[in-house]
């Protein structure tokens, strides 16, 4: 089983910056994929950012060249910096990780979520 906990959320001016954290742990053998979706009240969670072990990084093109995911893998911590936001930003901000286990195969794994509220 694997944990996740997201922190930094809260809520932040149009054109503010807020970091997000999620600190993850559990029995798992590699993480594959580390992500970021959310969800703003009425909409589907969508894809905001992720990052792969093979150093790919894909953006939402809503959030790019605003937002960047990082990982601290020392630390097993994966972040999003979120730039210059925007009232459409608004939303629950859920950390993912796609992770292979030691029994074999790759599972999905979500956190609780962090609100994030952007004010114009």
């Amino acid at each position: 089983q694997v944990h996740l906990v997201e922190s930094g959320g809260g809520l932040v001016q149009a054109g503010g910056s807020l970091r997000l954290s999620c600190k993850y742990s559990g029995n798992f053998f590699k993480v594959n994929i580390w992500g970021w979706f959310r969800q703003a009240p009425g909409n589907q969670r969508e894809l905001v950012a992720r990052s792969t072990s093979t150093l790919t990084t894909n953006y939402a093109d809503s959030v790019k060249d605003r937002f960047t995911i990082s990982r601290d893998n020392a630390n097993d911590v994966v972040y999003l910096q979120m730039n210059s936001v925007k009232p459409e930003d608004t939303g629950v901000y859920v950390c993912y990780l796609n992770a292979y286990s030691f029994q074999g195969g790759s599972v999905d794994y979500w956190g609780q979520g962090t609100q994030v509220t952007v004010s114009s």
